[in-house]
């Protein structure tokens, strides 16, 4: 004997009541049968709605009971020919009709009753099962009805009765004993009380139903058929990497359903736990899939953590105060004045000083949880030995589930640090003396992230998705998307890096994917996209709340700098190539630093300084390791070494001016790289990294440009005053000639004092021969006296700039 039951998704209509029939058919090849089933999908919802409404005297009800009557007799009727409709449809129509004088009467006093409640929500299961049974017939007359009412026994405890199993068992046994029918069809979640009065088991009581059945018969197993391939290691609905379980234990699968898992009715397990009769959940729109077996045989080589489930809509309730201290009693009066509000306790947790008790519940309890605890503890509040109790709302329990976690160590360590770095806040912790699961509260908003950082931490190989909120994609942002969209795949496969880019932006248009925007044809998708605004960008981030999210910030736009202090709070990392923060006001700078180690937001600006060249971070380093820098020297505009390397006799500085920004190498506005502020921010970046506290107006700044030039406030001015300027820098460039020397825009830091200029540089230097676009450093250390440390290469360029952001990001991707 099997147990099959079938759920509301896989009889939501004719067309999968269709599939269930040849699912039955196939199995009852071998084995005989009893078919638990649910009511058709949302039936139960609709019942409980039309119940609600006509208790409200809202005569709406009457339009739901109608919806609910078509829904059933097409299904009737395209389920069995023409004609044998008859006298099925009449049948049906008597149900209705029976269900409109029972919701006719709540209108009428007002009042819905947990009895009256229970009669009514049995019509779902009584109609679907009676229709199924009639569509099985047309293939196969060797099946029967029966109604479970008459063999599953309860209390009068309406919405969640309490099965009398001596009785029911007794029931079934003797009923299958004498039916020698290869199918019997049952309806699932009713029954009846000594009384005869109609009973549920709770929402989801189908499956019990069935383990009910299943458990009196010592069936060879118990089939729940539903819509998804088993349980799945989170709810793949959240977590779109989730995987089915292929052999999970009774006790890890009451674990995961307990905490939210709802592919299976927590109760369900308990009747084929004692009999060890194993269950095996199928998918009824692929029968093929494997599926999840819970039963008793678990290996000691199965994957230490089986899933991650959870609880939404939860309450924190605390009780706590110094009179509780040595005070027996005090958790059996709380737990007590909940068990008589019928409040279910689905999370617990003592300070081991017994200064506070923190329990979870539903948030539609927690109203009434308040006022209890607080009238059962109210002498105690007034003497304050008890503080009234505290309610905290809209959280959410997330268990970690496995019967091998408790032979490993450092789970919970594991579990709190990945939450952690996450900007999860954790409210409360829970875990088992088995140690089969560790659970812990948060926030609701973070559940989504939760989920998935535990997911890809304990599942996914370790592969790390990184979320990327891209703003400014001009020549260097385009260069980083290519090289992104290039590099993916090899990312993935060896450093176990999955990079999606979820948002891009520029000055107009701004474009959101939370599945990832797809890199072939950005262009064209962020053109259709919404109106850029900042203030929306900022929000959508934060309220998409992605794991691993990185704000990458590829413009020269000060608006966008002093946005990084929010991303940094919500424990977004920031990468940006945008100098204006770091070279900030020294308090900003610090704060940003204070920020980014707070939240444990990774800020990461290496292209700030000689774009794609390791030069911040062997900075770091140096520091880090006891070093100390005493003087830097270097040329670190590649823009201006590129403009006077190609500066002479036959092109005009005007010209070569105009070529450094068509290759991309000066900023949209040059004056900003031929003022020398760019190379004064530079310096100022790497003087303070290197440990010294400095502002950018303490830096000596002897512009080679003329008043006039400076005073432009556009590019076309700008240039045009080069023109008119050009005896001047033709004047220059002589005298570097006449001396033997090259020009080099140079920025020096010595003896607590910096500044950044034009200099004429002799043979003899190690600068002279610095072609290009190139940068070079010169670091003079404690380690480094005699000879420096010397870091030279490309300093300009979008493709370069682009590598060193994207290095900042893999640097996220492998901390």
């Amino acid at each position: 004997m099997k147990v099959l039951k079938f759920g509301g998704t896989s009889v939501a209509n004719a067309q999968n009541i269709k599939l269930v029939l040849e699912i039955i058919k196939q199995n009852s090849k071998e084995d005989k049968l009893a078919i638990v089933v649910s009511a058709l999908s949302k039936v139960t919802d609709l019942l409980q709605l039309a119940a609600s409404k006509a208790a409200a005297n809202d005569e709406s009800f009457r339009d739901i009971i109608a919806e609910i009557e078509k829904k059933h007799l097409d299904t009737l009727k395209e389920l069995i020919p023409v004609s044998e409709q008859s006298s099925l449809l009449s049948h049906v129509k008597r149900i209705i009709n029976h269900l409109e004088t029972l919701l006719d009467g709540c209108f009428l006093l007002g009042e819905l009753s947990p009895r009256t409640a229970d009669t009514i929500l049995s019509f779902g299961e009584l109609l679907s099962s009676y229709i199924i049974a009639q569509a099985y017939q047309q293939l196969d007359k060797d099946v029967v009805y029966k109604d479970s009412r008459e063999l599953i026994k309860t209390d009068n405890n309406f919405g969640k009765a309490v099965v009398n199993f001596e009785v029911s068992n007794q029931l079934i046994q003797e009923y299958f004993g004498g039916n020698q029918s290869q199918i019997n069809i049952l309806p699932g979640f009713i029954a009846q009380s000594p009384d005869g009065i109609t009973t549920t088991l709770g929402r989801g009581g189908s499956d019990y139903t069935a383990a009910i059945i299943a458990g009196a018969l010592q069936a060879s197993q118990l089939e729940i058929w539903t819509d998804v391939n088993g349980m799945f290691t989170a709810n793949p609905k959240i977590v779109k990497q989730a995987q089915p379980i292929a052999n999970i234990s009774y006790q890890e699968a009451m674990e995961l359903s307990h905490f939210g898992a709802k592919v299976l009715y927590p109760p369900t397990i308990q009747p084929v736990l004692r009999k060890n009769i194993p269950i095996l959940i199928k998918n009824t729109f692929e029968p093929e899939a494997v599926g999840t077996l819970i039963s008793n045989q678990v290996s000691s080589k199965d994957t230490v953590v089986k899933g991650i489930s959870h609880i939404d809509h939860i309450s924190l309730v605390t009780l706590e105060g110094p009179g509780m201290i040595g005070v027996s009693g005090s958790s059996k009066r709380l737990f007590e004045v909940l068990s008589q509000e019928k409040i279910n306790v689905i999370f617990i947790t003592q300070a081991s000083s017994e200064h506070s008790i923190c329990i979870g519940i539903l948030n539609s309890d927690a109203e009434n949880a308040e006022a209890a605890i607080n009238r059962a503890f109210e002498v105690e509040i007034l003497q304050n030995k008890i503080d009234p109790a505290i309610v905290e709302k809209d959280l959410c329990i997330i268990a970690l589930v496995g019967e091998n976690m408790k032979n490993h160590q450092g789970l919970s360590g594991r579990m709190f640090s990945t939450l952690g770095k996450n900007n999860v806040n954790i409210r409360a912790i829970a875990q088992g003396a088995s140690e089969r699961n560790i659970s812990t509260v948060i926030n609701e908003r973070d559940v989504k992230k939760a989920l998935n950082t535990l997911h890809e931490n304990f599942f996914e190989e370790n592969t790390k998705q990184l979320n990327l909120f891209v703003m400014g994609v001009g020549n260097v942002g385009e260069k980083f998307i290519e090289q992104i969209h290039n590099q993916r795949k090899f990312l993935k496969e060896n450093l176990k890096i999955n990079v999606r880019v979820i948002a891009l932006s520029n000055s107009r248009k701004m474009l959101f994917d939370e599945d990832g925007i797809s890199l072939k044809d950005w262009k064209s998708a962020l053109d259709k996209g919404e109106h850029a605004i900042p203030t929306e960008f900022i929000a959508r981030a934060k309220e998409l709340n992605l794991r691993n999210s990185i704000f990458v910030d590829i413009t020269a736009n000060a608006s966008v700098s002093e946005t990084y202090e929010k991303f940094l709070k919500e424990s977004i990392a920031v990468v940006t190539c945008n100098k204006i923060a770091c070279s900030s006001a020294y308090d900003n700078y610090k704060k940003l630093k204070s920020l980014s180690r707070q939240y444990n937001a990774p800020f990461l600006f290496e292209t700030n300084v000689g774009a794609g060249l390791p030069i911040i971070d062997t900075v770091k380093n140096l520091i880090a390791s006891g070093d100390k820098v005493h003087k830097i020297q270097a040329v670190l505009s590649g823009s201006l070494n590129f403009i006077f390397n190609n500066f002479d006799k036959n092109n005009s500085f005007h010209d070569v001016v105009k070529e450094a920004g068509v290759q991309g190498f000066t900023e949209p506005d040059p004056k900003i790289d031929l003022s020398g502020i760019d190379v004064a921010r530079k310096i100022l970046i790497l003087i303070r990294e290197s440990g010294y506290e400095m502002d950018i107006d303490a830096i000596a700044n002897e512009s080679f440009l003329p008043a006039d030039c400076l005073a432009t406030t556009n590019n076309e001015d700008f240039f045009a005053s080069l023109t008119k300027h050009a005896s001047h820098f033709e004047k220059i460039y002589e005298e570097a000639l006449s001396k033997d020397s090259r020009l080099k825009y140079v920025a020096q830091f010595e003896n607590g004092k910096a500044s950044v200029g034009l200099q004429f540089i002799p043979k003899d230097h190690p600068f002279y021969n610095l072609e290009g676009k190139d940068n070079i450093v010169l670091f003079y250390t404690d380690r480094y006296v005699d000879q420096p440390l010397l870091i030279k290469g490309a300093g300009a360029g979008a493709a370069v700039t682009a590598s060193g952001i994207f290095a900042d990001v893999i640097r996220i991707g492998n901390n």
